[in-house]
């Protein structure tokens, strides 16, 4: 079963790729330091392509190539963002620029020899900055399989005792940069989730204490003054009985209007907010004994779908611990959709009628966004928003 509303946004599948500009940004100091600190590992095989007996082409060829090689090691990582923590760019993009890499180095060796192979430190830190763990290793492997088969297979090539230590050193360091990074994201992240869920929490303590004491004097001067109304009808009629009424009717207008506006700000200080809906969800799915599968911020999402996408995740998570019977459920943030799954029963044990699912399909039509309610690939519900 799939329930589809749809407003002014196009339908569309959940994204499953990297925004086009994640993780790039304008370069940046900590970028170019960081490369340019790498470049001295370049100085042998320059030299030893500037010094060769081979050819002046291939010469021109190897020089072009290593300067082509450090050129773009430094626009690579000077374009990667480091200001809220290391962002991986997009994977293909990465073994791209791998391939490119190694294609360079292909070209220099002929005249710089088994120097050629100093590049390789370059790729295997590349590799450890940008990929995730196990590929980042993988490559770091080959590297090493690279430096010491290579000057066994080359008639004129000499294993470079010194360089293998030196590889897996540059890539530990690095290994260690990136986590640093990471870490110190992570700090800065949950601090700004901490801050959130302060103002939300404020927020609702102010709701409360304005409901609870002006909305409770409010309350009590307007029964006052009907009570009062009702008294007064009871006097003979005259022109200050008549005043009387028509002044005590006023006031009772009045707080009725006050305390309207009471409820009314009240429920404005109780919106939700998408950073709150995913400490709550966290702790309910840990309440209900259910494997929770959460991003760890919101910040790939953009500040006009929050609200939205806050509500969704609120009923999408209650739905989960109310109905499905679920042991894992998991939530999936994008720029401009949410989604939320589980493993239980599936999207038949819903009402898809149900107040809370029926005030979502309203907000998201509202704002252009589209309601997806089906089978989730587990076997049990998914709730889709997209913006």
């Amino acid at each position: 079963m799939t329930t589809t509303t749809e407003g002014t946004a196009p339908h569309g599948a959940v994204p499953s790729g990297v925004p086009a500009d994640a993780g790039i940004r304008r370069p940046g100091r900590f970028g170019w330091v960081f490369a340019a600190v790498w470049l001295y590992f370049l100085y042998q095989p320059l030299e030893a392509a500037w010094n060769s007996d081979a050819a002046l082409g291939w010469r021109v060829v190897g020089i072009a190539a290593l300067l082509t090689f450090a050129g773009g090691f430094v626009w690579f990582f000077a374009r990667i963002r480091y200001r809220r923590g290391f962002s991986r760019p997009p994977t293909a993009q990465v073994w791209w620029v791998l391939a490119g890499g190694l294609g360079l180095l292909a070209l220099a060796a002929p005249a710089a020899g088994e120097e050629a192979m100093a590049g390789l430190i370059y790729v295997g830190v590349t590799a450890v900055m940008t990929l995730r763990a196990r590929a980042a290793w993988a490559v770091v492997a080959g590297l090493v399989v690279l430096v010491v088969v290579l000057p066994l297979v080359i008639p004129g090539w000499k294993p470079l005792g010194d360089f293998l230590p030196s590889l897996l050193l540059g890539c530990f360091a690095a290994f260690g940069i990136s986590q640093v990074i990471e870490r110190n994201a992570q700090l800065a992240q949950a601090r700004e989730q901490l801050v959130d869920l302060a103002v939300t929490q404020e927020r609702e303590r102010l709701g409360r204490d304005v409901h609870d004491i002006l909305g409770h004097s409010l309350t009590v001067i307007t029964v006052k003054t009907e009570l009062a109304g009702r008294m007064l009808e009871t006097l003979p009629p005259g022109p200050a009985t008549d005043r009387a009424r028509s002044e005590v009717a006023d006031v009772e207008r009045l707080a009725r209007e006050a305390l309207a506006d009471v409820r009314a700000t009240v429920s404005g200080t109780r919106e939700v907010s998408l950073t709150g809906e995913l400490a709550a969800a966290r702790s309910a799915l840990a309440a209900a004994g259910i494997s929770a599968d959460l991003p760890s911020g919101v910040d790939v999402v953009p500040a006009r779908h929050r609200e939205l996408f806050a509500w969704a995740l609120r009923e999408g998570v209650t739905n989960v611990v109310r109905h499905s019977g679920a042991s894992w459920c998991g939530v999936h943030l994008t720029a401009d959709c949410v989604e939320v799954r589980d493993d239980g029963r599936g999207p038949g044990t819903y009402q898809s009628g149900g107040n809370g699912l029926a005030g979502l399909q309203a907000r998201a039509a509202t704002s252009g966004a589209t309601l997806e309610i089906e089978r989730a690939p587990e076997g049990g519900f998914l709730l889709r928003v997209v913006a």
